[in-house]
């Protein structure tokens, strides 16, 4: 099975529960297919970058999967189908990343390539 990372964009008028409830059919979708949804995240309400059908802001809700890609096929096909979504991505990744949220970071971890010094190492 292959590793995913699947970002979709839900309409602005529909409440977090909803988004919540539409991930939750997401990923009976992808259990139901014989893959697996390591991780989910809501992002939040956040402004586009421009409108997208009348909406000037989208629900971001990011499912990190491992799936046969027949799996990824038929979830892609209900999406499509789906008047909530806006857009949506699926990217195959070598490996998933610790987090792609930036307030779920560790703030006390080092940028690379910040030389370690006697000041900092003490």
């Amino acid at each position: 099975m292959a590793l995913y990372e699947h970002l979709l964009i839900a309409r602005q008028d529909i409440s977090a529960q909803a988004v919540d409830a539409l991930a939750t059919h997401l990923k009976t979708i992808v259990e139901g297919e014989g893959g697996k949804v390591e991780k989910q995240e809501y992002w939040g309400l956040r402004g586009l970058a421009y409108r997208i059908k009348k909406n000037r802001k989208g629900h971001y809700v990011l499912l990190n999967i491992n799936a046969p890609s027949g799996a990824v096929v038929e979830l892609e096909r209900q999406l499509k189908i789906n008047e909530d979504v806006l857009r949506y991505i699926t990217v195959k990744v070598d490996q998933f990343d610790v987090s792609s949220n930036k307030n779920r970071r560790d703030p006390d971890a080092k940028p690379e390539g910040e030389a370690v010094t006697e000041e900092t190492a003490q």
